[in-house]
């Protein structure tokens, strides 16, 4: 039984919503966060503000130009953290303006209808789908041979010719036949015209080559099937990387729009430091270095995401829109970790799809032999016909009935029949290598996908307390601030390090959904729900 792409119900209704709109999730109508906040003791929000001055240690009063250069430093606020301002706040989930996680879901495409959409507008697979069909006519066209072969005709002659009657006009046949009458009339003239039309009817009694085309043709028809299956396995695969490649850029660029703002003050601040003549030259190299290297990569991540859209379109004939950048309570999502043994696992490669093409092709090769075996066999006809000629010659009139048996012995054929049985061993011997072989990937496929989700689980966890660890020195910097005992250079460096490790974490995170994809797939157990499940997760993300 062949195994196609399932696809459940729910697509059929994702197929009257807009191209933007989201399967019907739980939404949550405030943004998540990815700690709590945490107010500073004894400070209030106006105290809180008046202390940004201190970004720079401050000078003595006797240097040259000092207190100028505080008042002109403090007057520009820092820039905010996703959304909340940067004093005494923890990491907000959301990024730029603070926008509830209703709307910014309604920003994701679903990935579903995304899929939806290329199984009926992917060029590739609609080819795919036409060759399956083309070879599916193999099997009447086999079967065809096992039937009888009727078949008719009819003809016109009209011949003139030189005989002995028109080479002797005086010759009489009266002369020597009586009552010959007009019969020999068309011979005197030397004009034949003849009406001629039959029907032949040939069944084949015995013929072991056609019986063996036609299981060859059913095998061939299921390896187009399955080709078929693996074209739209592909595509799936094909789409969801695109899609998690679409939202990995898009949350890219708001995190580093973010730090770009970030390290867009650093560079002022340290560039009126160094014109007052508080600052060092190679703080404010530093700083610009940074800036060009975070707009350096938001120039990147733009065109990652460009070109991720461009493969959508491709694929889906539509051009998807990722419009939000928002991330929302990263700390609670709970991904799996532990996905069982792995023998368990590798127990289910036979349902890979390119397992049972790579055996469903060895079935072919093995079909294509028996035909070649078969050229060794005699073949046994059955031919019966009726023909009817009428004609102006009475004598060349008839009407006949025939039945034929032929019997054909292959005897010698100057060794073709050998050769081309030994092609055909050679090649099932290659299909089953072949077979062995997309056997031995698929398992490679599970160990691989396994390790790389374990890996992945770990590595998010790991960020998790990264991104707290992290957090907690912004909040102490933050603070350190405030009181003086830190350069707010500290507090825009350990910023500009949580911007790294979130784009780091939805990396990570956009690797272990494609993991799980090709996991299931390697099993032959990936379907629409899948995908489903992957928008439940990416919706956890985003908040």
């Amino acid at each position: 039984m062949i195994k196609r792409f399932h696809r459940l119900p729910l697509l059929g209704l994702l197929i009257s919503t807009p191209l933007a709109s989201p399967l019907a999730l739980a939404q949550t109508s405030e943004p998540l966060h990815w700690t709590d906040q945490v107010a500073v003791e004894g400070d209030t929000a106006a105290a809180a503000q008046a202390s940004r001055g201190a970004a720079i240690p401050a000078p003595s009063a006797d240097t040259p130009g000092a207190q100028e250069a505080a008042d002109d430093i403090a007057a520009d606020p820092l820039p905010a953290l996703d959304g909340q301002p940067a004093g005494g706040i923890g990491l907000s989930g959301g990024l730029g303006e603070d926008t509830s996680a209703s709307d910014d879901a309604h920003s994701l495409p679903s990935l579903p209808r995304l899929f939806e959409l290329a199984l009926r507008n992917d060029a590739k697979l609609a080819s795919q789908r036409y060759d399956a069909e083309a070879t599916q006519q193999n099997v009447p066209m086999s079967v065809a041979g096992l039937k009888p072969q009727v078949s008719a005709s009819a003809s016109y002659l009209y011949q003139k010719s030189d005989n002995y009657y028109t080479d002797n006009p005086e010759y009489d046949p009266d002369n020597e036949l009586s009552n010959v009458g007009d019969d020999y009339e068309a011979r005197y003239q030397g004009v034949t015209r003849d009406k001629t039309w039959q029907v032949q009817v040939t069944q084949p009694l015995f013929s072991l080559e056609r019986w063996r085309k036609v299981g060859k043709a059913k095998a061939q028809s299921d390896v187009a099937e399955l080709k078929v299956a693996v074209g739209e396995r592909d595509l799936a695969l094909d789409v969801a990387k695109s899609y998690l490649d679409a939202f990995l850029a898009s949350r890219k660029l708001g995190l580093l729009d973010s730090k770009e703002k970030s390290l867009e003050l650093q560079v002022k601040q340290a560039q009126r430091a160094y014109d007052l003549g508080v600052g060092d030259r190679i703080n404010l190299l530093e700083s610009r270095s940074r800036l060009d290297q975070a707009v350096s990569d938001k120039l990147q991540a733009e065109n990652e995401l460009d070109n991720a859209l461009s493969v959508l379109e491709r694929f889906t004939g539509q051009l998807p829109t990722f419009t939000g950048s928002r991330l929302g309570d990263l700390g609670a999502l709970d991904l799996q970790g532990d996905y069982g043994d792995e023998q368990q696992w590798l127990t289910r490669v036979g349902d890979n799809v390119e397992v049972q093409l790579g055996k469903q092709q060895e079935e072919v090769a093995k079909a294509e032999t028996g035909v070649r075996r078969a050229g060794h066999y005699p073949e046994l006809d059955l031919s019966m016909g009726y023909s009817h000629r009428d004609s102006n010659d009475p004598y060349r009139e008839s009407k006949d009935t025939s039945a034929t048996l032929r019997l054909n012995v292959p005897i010698y054929q100057g060794g073709y029949t050998t050769a081309s049985v030994r092609q055909g061993e050679l090649s099932l011997q290659s299909s089953r290598s072949s077979y062995v072989n997309a056997l031995n990937v698929a398992r490679q496929e599970v160990r691989k996908r396994l390790r790389s989700l374990r890996g992945d689980a770990r590595q998010i966890e790991a960020l998790k307390r990264s991104i707290d660890s992290s957090n907690l020195f912004l909040e102490a910097a933050e603070r350190g601030e405030q009181l003086g005992l830190r350069d707010l250079v500290d507090v825009l460096d350990a910023r500009a390090d949580l911007y790294d490790q979130r784009i780091k974490l939805v990396s990570t995170i956009r690797q272990y959904l494609l993991d799980r994809l090709n996991l299931k797939a390697a099993v032959g157990a990936l379907d629409t729900q899948d995908l489903v499940d992957t928008m439940k997760i990416l919706r956890q993300v985003t908040g």
